[in-house]
């Protein structure tokens, strides 16, 4: 089984971690036991996302697993998640041993801050791409962008993009077309 952590933090935009828990938890349904999806925070208490949404952490960050792949989200808290020194600490550890490190918009940032994508292709939030490129970052404009283990993808939707994009990775591109049918989202196959 594939654990995946995604790290979430108050005022975090919904749809950045949503979309891809979503997607990466629905192979489950196609391919049972594939994937065991946790959401990773500072503390355990609970979180109130940038809309309002209230999220319950599964793990804190001292108590989180050994993860296959980190997921950062973005949103506005962002600005205050990338001076987390515990939440920077945390993804440079995790880096060492997970096989993919990925983004969704302006999560990208949390890795940038982390040291993850200087001098690497990247993609965040269009209006953020100045922003990024100050990391030294080689910023693509595209909805995923991989380089080499690190997995970045564009604007709040293309977290769902970004699942698509990790299940071809892991179980190949008919088990992520699958998925892609079952919840009746159309996928462009040239982008994965």
């Amino acid at each position: 089984m594939i654990t995946i952590g995604i790290l979430i933090f108050p005022q975090v935009e919904e749809l950045d971690f949503v979309g891809p828990f979503e997607v990466l938890s629905y192979v489950n349904k196609i391919k049972p036991d594939s994937t065991n999806v946790i959401l990773v925070a500072e503390t355990i208490e609970p979180i109130r996302a940038f809309n309002g949404m209230r999220i319950l952490p599964d793990v804190t960050l001292t108590d989180c697993p050994s993860l296959d792949i980190i997921l950062t989200p973005g949103g506005k808290g962002r600005l205050a998640a990338m001076k987390s020194v515990a939440i920077k600490h945390f993804i440079q550890e995790q880096m060492k041993t997970v096989k993919y490190v990925a983004s969704v918009c302006t999560g990208a940032f949390l890795l940038a801050e982390a040291g993850l994508l200087t001098g690497k292709k990247a993609t965040t939030y269009h209006t953020t791409f100045r922003e990024l490129e100050s990391y030294s970052v080689q910023v693509v404009s595209s909805k995923v962008v991989q380089d080499g283990n690190i997995i970045t993808s564009g604007g709040v939707s293309s977290g769902l993009e970004l699942g698509f994009y990790l299940l071809k990775e892991l179980f190949g591109l008919n088990v992520s077309q699958e998925v892609a049918r079952k919840i009746e989202y159309d996928i462009d196959v040239t982008t994965l």
